[in-house]
């Protein structure tokens, strides 16, 4: 059984960072590209950054470009999405799901960690 479970968000100010792990189990993590999405209060899902399997290609909503860091170590099974430069419409639910850009849709997906930026 394919899990993602989300940790390190939290309420941080305006400028602040966080860093958000992902841990994967119940399938070979080091096959599957992985994905960054979010939910911010009453909108729909927006997608933040995708990682290839290898970790050596990564993309980015222009949202978050320059701000927000992906990577993985595939050795921990574990995902990681590091943010800087926080700003409140970075205010979210956020997820970690299987697949790329075009497929982290049909993956599988978190429980979500929130992140609330706020001062």
């Amino acid at each position: 059984e394919v899990q993602l479970v989300e940790s390190g968000g939290g309420m941080v100010q305006p400028g602040g960072s966080l860093r958000l792990s992902c841990a994967a189990s119940g399938f070979t993590f080091s096959t599957k590209d992985m994905t960054w999405v979010r939910l911010p209060p009453g909108k729909g899902p927006e997608w933040v950054s995708t990682i290839n399997t290898g970790g050596d290609s990564t993309y980015y909503a222009n949202s978050v470009k320059g701000r927000f860091t992906i990577s993985r170590d595939n050795a921990k099974n574990t995902l990681y999405l590091q943010m800087d430069s926080l700003r409140p419409v970075d205010t979210a639910l956020y997820f970690c799901a299987t697949g790329g850009s075009y497929s982290y849709t049909k993956g599988s997906w978190g429980q979500g960690t929130q992140v609330t930026v706020s001062s």
